[in-house]
């Protein structure tokens, strides 16, 4: 069993992680910054370590880095993928010196494996599912942020010669996800037979379900590869555009109500093609997705039904009569 730090573990894909740590034994640490709501966090408050910890407080988390001695860590931590995040300054500050810090205080002590996600946005707008040498053209700030970050953390591995590995995630979905995303308001909407507002029906999304994020993360640590700074694209390789998200969601629950397409405005990012080419990692690892977005979206729609104090936690969150649903 190893002795691991989850960074951003108050988030979505960080507290999925953490629960399938807890459950395969590990020591799990959880860092988490000042001030979050660690509502996810529930579940594992028990089996894991809390470390309250803001990524930019150098000295701070040197010390909490220093007293856990980590054998792996798990940077998840980010700001700037909501459309709600908007602060440049914040982006930087925990994107790339968050990420700079991190890393230096783990060369202190020593690890066996750091996974920073990454993100698909670094590559920008493409026509095709780019590899993980295609140029960057980072099409936002937050893309900039986490692009400088990937490269970086692509330098030390080299430089230091330590396994440091980057993951670039394409959608991820499932439960635990930002209520204001489009996967909980559909579901919640539709469990009332409802749709949400939604934007234009071609734009799509490579979307992958959050346990097999969880698989290709547990995967990166165990077994980096040979490549030091080595970058995977991490997606299903098949991407799902809104109209058919909203029809299997139709399906799946039994919702009359006719879509009305065009009544959430567009964001700068939404595309027609959004795909990942991720023959890198599937063949070191021998890795592909357990799920499709169907299986995925009916999964999720399961956990929301035999948790309803999370249902009325997600409501209480954000108005299921109200005007946003994002495309994520």
């Amino acid at each position: 069993m190893k002795r691991v730090i989850i960074t951003g573990a108050a988030g979505f894909i960080g507290a999925n992680l953490a629960l399938r740590l807890v459950r395969e034994g590990h020591e799990v640490h959880l860092l988490v910054r000042p001030g979050s709501d660690s509502w996810r966090l529930a579940a594992v408050r028990h089996d894991a370590r809390l470390h309250r910890v803001d990524l930019a407080d150098e000295e701070t988390l040197r010390a909490v880095v220093g007293q856990i001695k980590p054998d792996w860590i798990f940077h998840l931590a980010a700001h700037g993928a909501y459309p709600s995040q908007t602060d440049i300054h914040r982006m930087v500050q925990t994107n790339l010196t968050g990420t700079i810090n991190l890393v230096e205080a783990c060369l202190r002590t020593g690890f066996e494996t750091l996974v920073h996600t990454g993100s698909s946005s670094e590559y920008g707008f493409k026509d095709q599912a780019p590899s993980e040498d295609e140029r960057l053209e980072p099409n936002s700030g937050y893309a900039v942020t986490k692009a400088s970050a990937t490269l970086f953390c692509r330098h030390i591995a080299q430089s230091r010669k330590v396994q440091i590995t980057t993951l670039r995630l394409y959608s991820v979905f499932g439960p635990y996800e930002e209520p204001s995303r489009l996967m909980p308001r559909l579901i919640l909407r539709g469990l009332r037979g409802m749709l949400p507002p939604l934007a234009d029906p071609n734009s799509a999304r490579d979307y992958i379900y959050v346990d097999d994020v969880s698989d290709a993360l547990l995967l990166a640590a165990a077994n980096p590869g040979p490549e030091r700074g080595a970058i995977f694209n991490v997606g299903t390789g098949v991407q799902t555009s809104l109209r058919e998200a909203v029809e299997i969601a139709r399906r799946l629950m039994g919702i009359r109500a006719e879509p009305a397409w065009g009544t959430l405005p567009a964001r700068q990012w939404d595309t027609s093609t959004w795909v990942s080419q991720s023959h890198k990692f599937r063949d070191l690892h021998r890795w592909a997705p357990r799920y499709s977005f169907e299986h995925g979206f009916e999964t999720m729609i399961r956990w929301f039904r035999e948790h309803p104090a999370i249902c009325t936690y997600y409501e209480s969150r954000t108005s299921v009569s109200g005007p946003r649903a994002a495309h994520d």
